[in-house]
């Protein structure tokens, strides 16, 4: 876990600092929609970007697959990981998703989730564009991310963009349905599977469904307990009321050509 002042933290930590477990904007829902449609089996060599707290690492590794490899830049991410996931055919490596130490054409399956959003549009390129170098032919690669949906004008998706980072402190950059696949397209997947769901992270009700009652109840407590953390996200919270019409969770599975 981070350190520092809680209310300091980027957001996904700062909600991980509450007890928050599941992380992803479209919930658990979306992540095991997802994982379903990754098909992941005995034989698949699968790499996962970003994995933080190693909830999907988890739902992924129910599947028995070959071998599992995340990929995680963040030392303290990584290291809390190492507690979470073990076995022979698990490993974790340091590195930037944009540039893996991993051979060509190496893995079957590759995915991510929450991470694309928070690059710039042209380093969001270089990850997918990695995810299809180390694929084999004919892999998979599937996301979970942040979406835009009836945005009136680019002006409209800045000023979106901008109050998420100021909100989050992260450099949130969500993109539309058709953006997010044109950008996987031009990396030389096809697009097989799209789903979305609503955007509501730190609704009640969301929390609950992803969490378990009593947990979500922690995590209230947690946050109320803490006058800075709780203006804080309700601060996010806010954000995410306001444009809640025009974002919503995306997953998308390709494969590659």
């Amino acid at each position: 876990m981070k350190d520092g002042p809680l209310e300091k933290l980027p957001g996904h930590w700062l909600l991980a600092a509450m007890g928050k477990k599941v992380l992803r904007p479209g919930g658990k829902e979306l992540t095991t929609s997802l994982i379903d449609a990754m098909n992941i089996g005995s034989e698949d060599d699968i790499v996962e970007f970003a994995p933080g707290l190693g909830f999907t690492a988890s739902l992924a590794l129910k599947q028995d697959p070959k071998s599992y490899t995340a990929i995680e830049l963040d030392e303290d991410a990584a290291e809390d990981l190492s507690h979470i996931i073990s076995g022979d055919h698990c490993r974790i490596i340091q590195a930037d998703a944009s540039q893996t130490p991993l051979e060509p054409n190496a893995v079957n399956k590759v995915y991510g989730e929450a991470m694309l959003t928070m690059q710039a549009d042209h380093r969001k390129a270089e990850i997918i564009g990695e995810a299809h170098r180390i694929l084999k032919p004919g892999g998979l690669y599937g996301i979970h991310e942040l979406g835009l949906v009836d945005i009136r004008s680019e002006d409209h998706k800045a000023a979106i963009q901008k109050e998420l980072a100021k909100t989050i402190r992260v450099n949130a950059r969500p993109l539309s349905r058709d953006e997010w696949i044109t950008l996987i397209e031009q990396q030389g997947f096809e697009v097989i599977n799209i789903k979305t769901n609503a955007m509501k992270l730190l609704e009640f009700s969301r929390m609950v469904d992803d969490e378990g009652f009593l947990r979500a109840l922690k995590i209230c407590f947690n946050i109320t307990a803490r006058p800075k953390v709780r203006r804080r996200i309700l601060a996010m919270r806010g954000v995410f009321t306001k444009y809640q019409e025009h974002m919503n969770a995306i997953a998308v599975v390709a494969r590659k050509k």
